[in-house]
């Protein structure tokens, strides 16, 4: 009985994903090489690449896209492997504080700190006006740091935003190390610097890898910030902007499918990359690394080090915080004036109200269809003797590795008038099933990792007692698995819950008409409102920080319960 419901269940899963995950994505990549003649009949052709190829404004955009994925690791690397090294190595005051403070980047969606730093560094902003009061500039002759450093601009945001990712997979890898291998290069007199180029850097790899396949992939097609940076030569803006011909061009089809195509190259030669390295099967090490106590002076360094990258990270909040409480603010550091009417006139806007509600009903439903597919996954991954439970596991987890604007792309294009998806959109051309099925399958992986962690880590023997007892595998799951891992379902529906309010990609391509739009979407359109537009959509993405931190944190309260949500 229990291999047959795995089977069922693997069953279920497999079409699901083929259904609405594979087939979207392979969609695109179809009509990219599909053209149609006169008389309605499709032939395959590479004409719409050598289109995309052959203009310039086109290659300039992928070259860009590209450039910005690679220097945003690079940059994001220059960060988190520091950070990594230096709280795997040392025990210094404030550590655990100090640690949690660094990921605060997760609790603002890039595209909203753009907001802020455009506020800062712009013509009129704090740094100018910090400059002119030192006399290190001319009022009359103001920096255009944006203009002239657009590119930096968004490699920074990038940076800031993605740097957690990186660090908690470093740090992951970096607590797994036999510390006995350290320890014996050592005591036959190796140097430091030589321990860690020749031990400590090639066995932390596949962390670095895997965290940076997916810093690259989330920078490349980046699409928020160049949208609000105005930088339109990037190629996910340019498929954005190519939305509303979508009938009639082509070429956003190619484009998405460079995007795809760049995307899962990268995320295939980091498998292939760790398959092929002995270092990343190296059995788990007998003992643990334990830190170095440091003295006074090293210890206030250190603390030095994560305080500075924090307040770094966090100057897109501030930007944002401070326009929200801005009545003025123009050529000066901070606001000449504060009020909170701004907060009050977000809420009264006729466009947020109903966004935060539809967001709410979205992310909802989305977390509910992922728990229900995510405890199932789980339950066959840990509990039965299936061959296929790995392969499973990893295609659930693919999500990470495609790009969320290729994914939105797809279900648009799959959505239109006789095309397969149709059914999920409303009447009025509501997109509430087609937005709740795409949120649900991109934040799948969050759900699985905490089911599968919570079933690693509780007894089979109670399920296996309970079923001795007559109880059906339903009652045994309602009744024993369940309550046994509530904890990590819990963290990790809150976990999903969050990043669905806030997701960019979809939301803003999917969500076509104001009275269905999401709060991204909505904060994205009070950006190109006149007035106190601006204003209000910082006010609005203050109230999604205050959120996601009261999430993060329960996510975080709760699974560590059990031991952690993402236990490696």
């Amino acid at each position: 009985m229990k291999r047959r419901n795995a089977i069922i269940i693997t069953i279920v899963i497999s079409l699901l994903f083929a259904v609405f995950f594979i087939y979207p994505a392979g969609m695109v990549v179809k009509q990219a090489f599909e053209g149609t003649r006169a008389d309605g009949s499709h032939y395959f052709t590479l004409e719409f690449f050598s289109s995309v190829f052959g203009n310039a404004i086109y290659r300039e955009g992928l070259w860009n896209a590209f450039v910005l994925g690679i220097t945003s690791t690079l940059v994001t690397l220059a960060i988190a492997f520091p950070l990594a090294l230096v709280g795997h190595r040392y025990d210094f005051f404030g550590k655990p504080l100090l640690g949690v403070l660094v990921l605060a980047p997760m609790i603002l969606p890039p595209f909203v700190g753009a907001v802020g730093v455009k506020q800062m560094l712009g013509v009129n902003g704090s740094l100018n006006a910090l400059l002119i009061d030192l006399g290190m500039m001319d009022a009359a002759l103001p920096y255009d740091w944006l203009a002239n450093g657009r590119f930096l601009g968004i490699v920074l945001m990038n940076a800031l935003h993605l740097y957690p990712i990186l660090y908690m997979n470093i740090a992951a890898a970096l607590a797994n190390l036999d510390p006995a291998m350290e320890q014996a290069a050592e005591n036959l007199g190796c140097p430091p610097w030589k321990r860690f180029f020749r031990i400590t850097l090639p066995l932390a790899m596949p962390g670095v890898f895997a965290g940076a396949s997916i810093v690259f992939i989330w920078a490349f097609t980046e699409l928020g910030v160049p949208l609000v940076f105005d930088f339109a030569r990037v190629a996910p803006v340019q498929i954005f902007d190519g939305l509303k011909g979508l009938d009639k061009n082509p070429i956003p089809y190619a484009l998405t499918a460079i995007l795809l195509i760049v995307a899962a190259s990268v995320f295939a030669l980091s498998k292939f990359v760790m398959g092929r390295s002995p270092l990343g099967t190296a059995p788990r090490p007998k003992g643990r690394s334990t830190s170095i106590k440091v003295g006074p002076w090293k210890s206030a360094a250190c603390c030095l080090f994560f305080l500075a990258v924090f307040i770094i990270a966090s100057i897109p909040h501030l930007g944002v915080l401070l326009l929200s409480l801005a009545e003025s603010w123009y050529g000066t550091m901070i606001p000449q004036e504060f009020t909170t009417r701004h907060y009050i006139g977000a809420l009264g806007n006729g466009l947020v109200v109903p966004s935060i509600q539809n967001s709410l009903l979205y992310a909802g439903c989305a977390t509910l269809l992922a728990l229900v597919i995510g405890l199932s996954v789980a339950w066959v991954v840990v509990r039965s003797d299936l061959k296929s439970k790995n392969l499973l596991d990893a295609v659930v987890m693919l999500p990470l590795a495609v790009p969320g604007l290729v994914m939105a792309f797809g279900y648009l294009a799959l959505s239109q008038e006789g095309k397969a998806f149709h059914f999920l959109v409303g009447a009025g051309g509501s997109p509430f099933l087609l937005i709740v099925v795409a949120y649900a399958f991109r934040r799948l992986p969050y759900i699985v990792r905490s089911a599968v962690a919570g079933l690693q880590q509780s007894n089979p023997a109670l399920e296996e007692a309970a079923k001795s007892l007559g109880a059906s595998p339903l009652r045994t799951l309602q009744r024993v698995a369940i309550p046994l891992i509530g904890a990590n379902l819990a963290a990790g529906s809150i976990l999903a819950f969050a990043f669905a309010m806030l997701e960019v990609s979809d939301s803003l391509i999917l969500a076509q008409q104001a009275q269905h739009y999401p709060i991204t979407k909505a904060i994205y359109t009070l950006l190109s409102t006149l007035g106190n537009g601006t204003e209000l959509a910082a006010a609005l993405g203050v109230w999604a920080m205050v959120f996601l931190s009261v999430a993060i944190m329960g996510a975080a309260v709760l699974g560590g319960k059990r031991g952690g949500m993402f236990k490696v």
